[in-house]
């Protein structure tokens, strides 16, 4: 969420406070960022897998793979551009030359000018160091979890299919995936395909048939009322003071208006939260020791929010911001019906996104944490919603689907599957994160506690019979 100072005025002055819905984040701690312990870093979380492979529920019996596809968040990446960055060198410069640093703010100058040094190094929003290992050792994880697909698409000469949104970043976390997969078999190398653009299947936001939500993102009264809301909290002010008091003067930091203390606590919340995806480019850089912890909970919660009305489950009764991922879900779908039906050869489809995409479809699927809309009157906070940003869409974040085909015996196939015995039965089983993960409620799996659905059972869950 990007914030100016001449801007900030207009958010501390808005709606009333949203304290009485959601009290303070210390009050309603988030779960932690995933493997970063007490750092807060909501979507800009690095990646890092949720379940060890050895943990994973056993194939039932007979099955074998014979397909997977990946829906990818690219990995972690620079900022978008040094506004942040610029705005915070601004102000310490300022107090620098009017003597009025702490001895803690005098040591930050120089950590912001190695963060923006790295990021430029890397280009503005590319992919960096980190995101090419993440993207990288995913797919040498997927091949180890499924060796035998891998011998079958390499056997069968089956095309690995890739696509991206066609933004910079999205292509590179493929290239950069699909390295890992030839480095640890080469003899993939031929059947990975070069990377395809589709914007509708993988950028589907910015696309024209979507002006609908590009239109609710940019004047919604109902979606500006709420962030308006929830950003001129109380403790946004207190938070931001108690950011700022740490490395400037008392009168420095008196002199500041409230909603210059606001703006700057916010640039470099923003800065703390993107610091830990330029870890190889900036290995010396760390902020923490700028915005504390329990600071930063309160900031990563009003990014949380902006995502979870702009691009989540958002308000009750509203499916503006994920009823456009109905592609993504089709696409998935498709795959693994062609290749049931035998109307496929290819043995993987990998896809590219963003979290734009990846928030919406995590809604549709049912995925945990992602469904729980707000009432319009009773704001999302950490205390009544366990939607987390870090969650849902870290860096790298990925859904994966893996086909197994097998025997098909009489009393199979789910409610709405064959029940004679003969032919093939396929099921399906969904990873998030590389976390073996229940699909919606309402879909049964072949057994109570199982994560292997019956691809019928699923179509008929998603309303696809």
């Amino acid at each position: 969420m990007k914030r100016t100072f001449s801007s900030m005025a207009a958010l501390v002055l808005a709606a009333a406070a949203v304290t009485a819905a959601g009290g303070s984040a210390s009050a309603h701690a988030p779960a932690r960022v995933l493997g970063s312990g007490q750092h807060f870093s909501t979507t800009k979380t690095p990646y890092a897998p949720q379940q060890n492979r050895r943990d994973y529920e056993a194939v039932p019996a007979s099955f074998t793979p014979v397909f997977t596809e990946s829906v990818s968040r690219h990995g972690s990446r620079a900022m978008s551009d040094s506004e942040d960055g610029d705005a915070v060198l601004a102000v310490l410069r300022d107090a620098e030359s009017k003597g009025a640093l702490t001895r803690l703010g005098a040591r930050l100058g120089p950590q912001v000018e190695s963060l923006l040094a790295a990021a430029s190094s890397v280009g503005y929003g590319e992919l960096s160091g980190r995101g090419v290992q993440e993207q990288r050792q995913t797919a040498q994880r997927m091949e180890e979890r499924l060796p035998s697909l891998f011998r079958r698409i390499v056997a069968g000469q089956e095309p690995v299919e890739v696509k991206t949104s066609g933004v910079n970043r999205a292509t590179a976390s493929a290239n950069a995936f699909t390295g890992g997969l030839t480095a640890a078999d080469p003899k993939l190398t031929d059947l990975v395909q070069a990377p395809v653009t589709d914007k509708d299947l993988l950028y589907f936001h910015k696309q024209p048939q979507n002006a609908d939500y590009q239109e609710y993102v940019e004047s919604d009264p109902d979606l500006a009322a709420v962030l308006a809301r929830i950003d001129s909290a109380p403790d946004t002010a207190r938070n931001a003071k108690d950011v700022v008091a740490r490395l400037f003067t008392s009168r420095y930091v008196a002199a500041m208006t409230a909603e210059d203390r606001v703006a700057f606590a916010r640039s470099l919340y923003e800065l703390y939260a993107a610091a830990p995806d330029l870890r190889v480019e900036a290995p010396d850089v760390d902020l923490d020791a700028f915005v504390p912890a329990r600071n930063a909970e309160w900031f990563s919660y009003l990014d949380d929010a902006e995502e979870f009305y702009e691009k989540g489950p958002s308000f009750s009764g509203r499916t503006i911001t994920y009823g456009m991922a109905d592609v993504l879900l089709d696409d998935l779908f498709d795959q693994v019906e062609a290749k049931a039906a035998g109307t496929s050869t290819k043995g993987a489809v990998l896809r590219f996104t963003h979290a734009e995409e990846i928030m919406p479809l995590a809604v549709l699927l049912g995925l945990p944490g992602s469904t729980k809309s707000a009432d319009i009157d009773e704001p999302y906070t950490y205390g009544n919603n366990a939607w987390r940003g870090a969650q849902v869409a870290p860096m790298a974040a990925n859904v994966q689907w893996d086909l197994f085909a097998g025997p098909r015996r009489a009393g199979t196939g789910g409610k709405s599957g064959a029940k004679t015995a003969g032919g093939t039965r396929y099921l399906v089983r969904m990873l998030y994160n590389e976390k073996e993960t229940a699909f919606k409620a309402s879909c049964e799996p072949i057994s109570r506690g199982s994560h292997f659905y019956d691809l019928d059972e699923l179509k008929s869950c998603f309303g696809r019979n």
